[in-house]
């Protein structure tokens, strides 16, 4: 079997994982222990992206002709590629937050949603909250005004209920000081 033969499946497997990935990006790996790295790939599994090291060939290769070819550029030394199909953010948020613990690790840049960073693009989209957390503040801001409303509504309901106590309270006291004159 030819050396291309061998090297296609792990081209394919790279370019079916950038296919419908949301964001990629590339860090340099050395320096790190394997304490750090263990620590990492579980964080990395944790916000569901997938974090592989391939051989710069193959992922150039795989990278010709897809949105990552801007990335081609970045592949010198080792190379590790963390993809999400999910969450465009997860990949930047994840590394960069480990690269300020472990300053071995460097990122390179990456894809988000089409476009290709540099490292400050990166850094920036890492500060980017999750989906998630962007729709919660959107809920929790919308939901603001009408609690704020409900409350007030409520406080003139209770304001107005004991006005009304009071004035039926004091209303048998006055019929009995008419009856006994």
């Amino acid at each position: 079997m030819a050396k291309v033969e061998l090297k296609k499946p792990v081209i394919d497997e790279i370019a079916e994982q950038i296919k419908d990935a949301k964001s990629v990006v590339l860090v340099d790996y050395r320096g790190l222990t394997v304490e750090e790295d263990t620590r990492l790939r579980r964080a990395l599994r944790e916000a569901n992206v997938s974090y592989k090291v391939y051989k710069n060939t193959m992922m150039n290769f795989a990278f010709q002709g897809t949105e990552c070819e801007g990335l081609c550029g970045l592949l010198e030394g080792p190379t590790a590629m963390a993809v999400s199909a999910e969450d465009a953010t997860a990949p930047a948020r994840v590394l960069a937050k480990f690269a300020k613990e472990a300053a071995a690790l460097e990122l390179k840049g990456g894809v988000v949603e089409g476009t290709v960073y540099d490292v400050d693009g990166i850094k920036a989209i890492s500060k980017v909250p999750s989906r998630e957390e962007l729709l919660s503040k959107l809920l929790g801001s919308i939901q603001s005004p009408i609690a704020n409303f409900a409350r007030v509504i409520n406080q003139i309901a209770e304001a107005s209920g004991t006005e009304g106590a009071e004035t039926e309270a004091s209303q048998p006291a006055a019929e009995e000081t008419a009856t006994e004159a």
